[in-house]
């Protein structure tokens, strides 16, 4: 391990606010340094819940989050927060809307808020969410919070990142109907309908209610309770934080499975990644390319040639 990268390791470790920005760009951008940093943080971690918020755009993500940050430094919890936002066309950088809604926690050393741009990936999330959320778990902080960039009904790999999803609708814009579609009614923990102070609140909630009691749930299994907040004014904030708190102790040995079940869909990518680039760059991979350009043999005969043999050995010469 180089000197740099043990000296951005300890000062993850020792909770340095440059550190662990320095930490979380080179996850996001460098493979071998996020290698290096995952590994020698990664026995720190495990402390954190993680805390995943999802809906659609404009139903007030990002200031429920800031509300419910400021709601967790009254309890005196430590808070990092995740905001994926989407790519610039032009620069690919995060569109850095939630930092400037933050702006509150700003002075606050509590409060850690970092922009992840999505950089193409689908789902809500950047590739290198995961990582960042484990850096952030093993700088000290009690509670880690993933918002995605909001996509709808698709966005489901939030389910798979976080100990507990909560998922973010408003009235009077179809969010009823789009809440109770089968991907985002599956990975709620917790529904909530946020700017409950225009028309629609009450409607929006009963109609997620009623699909939940249309779910075979066992008699002990979580119902996934529906609230309503307006965020701004800080109504049913603490519900929610309440709720969530219910959740975690009510998860017991659920909460290990979905921990389990994390780690092994990031190892899967991880995996996934690094076949990909190792067979890719390698020579064959062009040879595979022509042999398919040249119709000698089609895509499928090429992949398992070119995964049963390994980037570094022969395979079929290019005919």
């Amino acid at each position: 391990m180089s000197d740099d990268h043990a000296a951005t390791i300890a000062a993850v470790l020792a909770g340095d606010r440059r550190g662990i920005a320095r930490a979380i760009t080179r996850v996001e951008n460098d493979p071998v340094a996020a290698a290096a940093i995952i590994g020698g943080v990664h026995a720190r971690s495990g402390g954190a819940l993680l805390v995943g918020v999802t809906g659609s755009p404009g139903v007030g993500k990002s200031s429920l989050v800031d509300r419910m940050t400021a709601a967790w430094r009254t309890r005196g919890r430590q808070v990092a927060v995740l905001a994926v936002d989407p790519s610039s066309p032009f620069t690919g950088g995060a569109v850095l809307g939630d930092r400037v809604r933050m702006q509150n926690h700003a002075g606050d050393a509590g409060v850690f808020v970092r922009s992840m741009a999505t950089r193409g990936e689908l789902g809500g999330l950047s590739r290198a969410t995961g990582d960042a959320a484990l850096v952030l778990d093993a700088a000290g902080f009690e509670v880690v919070v993933i918002e995605t960039v909001g996509v709808g009904q698709a966005e489901v790999e939030i389910s798979r990142a976080a100990d507990v999803t909560v998922v973010v609708t408003m009235p009077g814009t179809g969010d009823g109907v789009q809440a109770i579609k089968a991907g985002v009614m599956e990975i709620a923990d917790l529904f909530v309908v946020n700017k409950a102070d225009l028309a629609g609140a009450g409607r929006a909630a009963t109609e997620i209610e009623a699909a939940l009691s249309l779910a075979e749930l066992p008699p002990e299994s979580w119902r996934p309770p529906v609230l309503q907040t307006t965020a701004t004014r800080y109504e049913g904030v603490a519900d929610v934080l309440d709720t969530i708190d219910r959740f975690r102790d009510h998860g017991g040995t659920d909460a290990v499975g979905r921990r389990r079940a994390r780690i092994a869909a990031r190892l899967r990518q991880l995996v996934a990644d690094r076949a990909v680039r190792r067979v890719t760059t390698s020579g064959r991979f062009a040879q595979a390319v022509e042999r398919v350009l040249d119709r000698s043999v089609d895509l499928y005969t090429a992949g398992d040639e070119l995964l049963e043999n390994g980037p570094g050995e022969s395979g079929p010469s290019v005919a």
